[in-house]
């Protein structure tokens, strides 16, 4: 071990640093692991940075060592460089690093000049230019030098400087970016055109090395510019330079673009050219979104030049899809500029807006607008040979690549489409009738052997599918599904397969759109047809299309069903044929929301998929996103089976289990899918198992993630409660004890009342022993009652968990209110007095019903019980009364106050009788009558109901409650002692009391 003295010797220092960075790049753990834990020791010893500076820029040394020197600087100046960070490298020896790094610019190694380059940057970020003035200046001087190597470093090290300037916020920091943009702004337009203009003179004249050289500066001198010209001026259009710079992209553009036609395909130069081009219009693009009134005057000139290249034949050759691409982008943002729309009423517009509205319609005239539209369409929206290829020869891939593959957002079809979507929402008026007029061109069916009609036909039915919206007033699509599109389904030759495809897409466009009810049966015929066809892309599209049927908001069960068998049938025939995992996932989804609409009503076809998805699940242990896929499917199937859903435990125990077990690394994917599958199951399980008792284990580890799923897994411990709350809490107690404990220690106020409805709802089901299972967390909440918590919805919880224990279990109330009396060092009868006090103070806290009534019940029960009445179940014992006569009479007023409040709160009238009943009784169980838009109730919503039937808040009538205490208080007092005792209440009060009791 070597201590911080070492580093004062420079040269000592070095060769004992190198020697341990040496071993950690070494692949011998036994001799990695010690390295890396010196290095690590030696992060904080001063002088540690100047020896890796001295290791990193000694270019004799090993490559792999002077990388890990450099990576180990760098991560230094993210932790120790700040003055206020601990273990802060001094000033003296920041000064010296500083210094070093912009000696020379001479690093041969591209890999290790781009990290010198980054931290440089990094440093820049935190010092420049107050503690680091020299900076600017000597990457300035340092990019006119001749030596090549030099420059290009010196342009790359001045590009991330820059880079990592302009990504600053603060006021200050933007402040000091303008005054270096402003200052050196001429100097980077200078650079960048020498460069530019050496590249093309050394391309034309064959020297490909040179260019080669040269094109790597300009993508750099031009990356800068980017930066500056973005980001370096409040009012850019108000600069010369800045504007001369923009309106020379365009010309520059057009010199790359002759250039990239004429090397080929196979020069050295051609993927550098191609960046620097799309670098050309990445400025344009960039300067629009962050200064859209300052790029108003290169509105029409970007137009022209994007249409040009994109829709004409001046394109043709030159243009490549990145760059067809980016120009698409730029028609788009003008389009739909915000800052470009107009108020409804004119004279509301900023001038800037009007002259910008203004350039855009004057170029958007009707014959640009219908060549764009027909090109978009005829064009671009055509499959091509390659597209055609990939269908014939892997149908899934070409799904995927359809519906939002990973390269399906970078790619030319996505891009047209969307173009296509904002033009014709931006002019519909003008583009509807010819989009319509190419339709009825197309009228009726297409010979099969002519490829370029079917083509077009299938890029026509994409572009009314595309606006579907925009054409709901123009298209009766009804007619037009019944007269020619189910007719195009039922063309079954091989080589029609595209329209066939195409219309069922088409039909899942509109179906949210404008498709009347009473035509979903022919639809639902035609849907089965095609989940027949023989080919592939056509069942999974028809898939896609049933999916968006059943989720449309016209949805009817009824129509569906006579279809469900063989619809479901043929879904999982579709499933077990398709092969690649996001092609299952899809027709797992499709399955899954065909499960969800039809709820129980799948109950007979769903044998094959239980059969089938375990032999799914252990094939898909390397795809993780299929298993929740998966997860998903047997959420929806648990829902619909219900009780049934017992069967399927040995499969679907294991798979909760092991989805909810955070010491299992497939947990990071599974975990919300399991939970929701657990509560689910649980939900609709008719008895707790052991196997299912036991995954419980997995909870205690959830709690201390403490993560966005506690809110489920609180839903989770309450359905274990419901569905067994002895058998549960004789086994768990004890550890969800201790976890609601430990959460209560750092938890939102969200998480306390969650945890708190968990105590409520054991001392609901197990009033006898919840309280003693649940003792260390009550008087905490008790706590909470008599400090008065601030917080509405915990005081309400917290008046919900002691009215419980109050009315249910009174001998272990008087048990909890002694001990709070010894903890707080107050007499019982000043404690329970100070109790009701706050109750009634904060009962408007409380706006549930079922704890309003409970709160009425609960101090009602303080008042003597009549012990002739045997019927009353839930009368207290009189201990508290004999114990506290003073202080219960103390606050009689309080307790009849928040009595009347309850009966307000849950008396009904009956207008013919005008007497008055308690809403919230329940006498006994009845299936609820489930209508076809509603979820049958899950077995947890019976034992709720159930539940209820012995809660007094349920069975106890608040207005029998009431007379009867009053009864026995007037009796225990004598009549003159309770008449005075009622005279403490308020008159308006005692005259709405007497009003509910009419009768008794």
């Amino acid at each position: 071990m070597f201590c911080g003295k070492i580093f004062m010797d420079l040269n000592s220092a070095s060769t004992v640093v190198l020697q341990v960075l040496t071993q950690a790049t070494s692949q011998d753990t036994a001799v990695l692991k010690p390295a890396e834990e010196q290095l690590k020791q030696w992060e904080i010893q001063p002088g540690f940075y100047s020896v890796l500076l001295n290791i990193f820029t000694n270019h004799t040394l090993d490559v792999n060592v002077r990388w890990l020197a450099v990576l180990y600087f760098k991560n230094g100046i993210d932790r120790y460089w700040r003055r206020v960070a601990p273990h802060a490298l001094s000033e003296e020896e920041k000064s010296t690093l500083r210094a070093g790094l912009i000696t020379n610019f001479n690093e041969p190694v591209n890999q290790i000049a781009t990290q010198i380059s980054v931290l440089i940057a990094k440093v820049a970020r935190l010092d420049c230019p107050r503690q680091w003035p020299e900076l600017i200046p000597t990457l300035l001087e340092s990019v006119k030098v001749q030596d090549d190597l030099r420059q290009h470093r010196a342009l790359l090290t001045f590009y991330h400087v820059t880079k990592t300037l302009a990504s600053k916020r603060l006021a200050a920091d933007r402040k000091l970016f303008y005054d270096l943009a402003s200052g050196i702004y001429s100097f980077a337009c200078s650079l960048w055109n020498h460069h530019t203009d050496t590249f093309l003179q050394q391309i034309f004249t064959g020297d490909e090395a040179a260019a080669t050289s040269s094109l790597e500066r300009t993508l750099l001198s031009l990356k800068v510019l980017r930066k500056f010209t973005v980001h370096g001026f409040v009012e850019p259009h108000r600069n010369v330079e800045v504007m001369g710079f923009l309106h020379a992209v365009f010309e520059r553009l057009k010199q790359f673009l002759e250039c990239s036609r004429s090397i080929g395909t196979e020069n050295v130069c051609r993927d550098r050219l191609e960046k620097t081009i799309i670098l050309f219009t990445k400025v344009l693009l960039d300067f629009l979104d962050q200064h859209p009134f300052s790029f108003t005057p290169m509105i029409q000139r970007s137009l022209e030049f994007a249409v040009s290249y994109v829709f004409t034949e001046a394109g043709e050759g030159v243009a490549f899809e990145r760059f067809i691409v980016q120009c698409m982008n730029l028609i788009k943002m003008i389009v739909k500029n915000y800052a470009y729309k107009p108020s409804k009423r004119f004279e509301d517009s900023s001038p800037e807006t009007l002259e910008a509205h203004k350039i855009k319609t004057s170029f958007f005239t009707y014959p640009t607008l219908m060549e764009i539209c027909r090109r978009l369409v005829s064009h671009y929206f055509l499959l091509t040979e390659e597209e055609l290829t990939m269908w014939e020869e892997d149908p899934e891939g070409f799904t995927v690549e359809e519906t939002g593959g990973d390269s399906w957002k970078y790619s030319l079809r996505p891009c047209t489409e969307v173009l296509f979507i904002d033009i014709f929402h931006e002019y519909n008026q003008t583009l509807t009738p010819v989009l319509l007029e190419m339709v009825h061109s197309l009228q009726g069916p297409t010979n099969v052997e002519d490829t370029n009609a079917l083509l077009i036909k299938d890029a026509v039915y994409n572009a009314v599918g595309l606006a579907a919206y925009e054409l709901f007033d123009s298209v009766d699509f009804d007619q037009w599904f019944k007269n020619q599109l189910l007719a195009e389904l039922q063309v079954s030759h091989n080589r029609y397969k595209p329209i066939r495809r195409r219309v069922i897409w088409l039909i899942g466009q509109w179906i949210s759109v404008k498709f009347k009810s009473d035509l979903r049966p022919m639809l639902y015929e035609a849907i089965r047809n095609l989940l027949q066809d023989q080919d592939l892309v056509v069942r999974i599209e028809t898939a896609t299309t049933l999916k968006l049927t059943v989720d449309d908001f016209e949805f009817r069960t009824e129509q569906f069903l006579p279809y469900l068998e063989s619809m479901f049938t043929l879904l999982f025939q579709l499933l077990q044929e398709v092969t690649e995992c996001d092609t299952k996932m899809h027709v797992l989804h499709v399955l899954s929301c065909v499960i969800e609409r039809v709820n129980i009503q799948i109950r007979p076809y769903v044998g094959c998929l239980v059969q089938y998805l375990p032999l799914l699940w252990k094939q898909s242990e390397e795809h993780n996103m299929l298993r929740c896929a998966i997860l998903t499917t047997l959420i929806h199937l648990i829902q619909g089976l219900g009780a049934d859903s017992k069967n399927l435990y040995p499969f679907l125990l294991p798979i909760i289990q092991l989805s909810t077990d955070v010491s299992q690394p497939p947990h990071v994917y599974l975990l919300e899918d399991g939970l929701e599958l657990w509560l689910v199951t649980l939900e609709n399980s008719p008895c707790l198992t052991p196997e299912l008792l036991r995954i419980f284990q997995n909870m205690s580890a959830l709690l201390e993630l403490s993560s966005e799923n506690l809110r489920t897994c609180f839903k989770i411990i309450n359905a274990y409660i419901f569905l067994s709350s002895s058998e549960f809490l004789q086994v768990y107690s004890g550890d969800l004890c201790r976890s609601f404990c430990e959460l209560l220690k750092d938890i939102t106020t969200e998480g306390q009342v969650q945890v708190l409805k968990v105590v409520e709802n054991v001392l609901k089901v197990n009033p006898a022993l919840g309280p003693q299972m649940f003792q260390p967390l009550l008087p905490s909440v008790f706590r909470g009652i008599i400090d008065g918590e601030r917080y509405p919805v915990v005081m309400s919880t917290y008046l919900g968990v002691i009215g419980r224990v109050l009315l249910q279990n009174a001998s272990f109330f008087s048990l909890l209110l002694s001990q709070m009396a010894g903890e707080c060092g107050q007499e019982l009868d000043q404690l329970l007095g100070n109790m009701i006090e706050m109750w009634v103070d904060r009962m408007d806290n409380i706006t549930q019903p079922e704890r309003r009534k409970l709160s009425a019940l609960a101090l009602l029960s303080l008042l003597p019980s009549d012990n002739r009445n045997k019927d009353m179940k839930y009368s207290s014992a009189r201990c508290s009364v004999s114990l506290f006569p003073s202080v219960i009479q103390d606050k009689f007023c309080g307790i009849i106050n928040i009595s009347v409040e309850g009966l307000h709160d849950v008396m009904t009238e009956d207008p013919e009788t005008r007497t008055y009943k308690d809403c919230m009784l329940m006498s006994h169980f009845e299936e609820p009558k489930v209508t076809e838009d509603e979820e049958p109730p899950t077995e947890q919503d019976k034992r709720k109901k159930m539940l209820a039937l012995k809660d007094p808040v349920h069975t106890v009538s608040l207005q029998q409650f009431v007379y009867e205490k009053l009864k026995a208080q007037q009796e225990l007092l004598g009549e003159q002692a309770f008449q005075a005792l009622m005279e403490t209440v308020d008159t308006e009060i005692v005259t709405q009391l007497q009003e509910f009791l009419q009768g008794f």
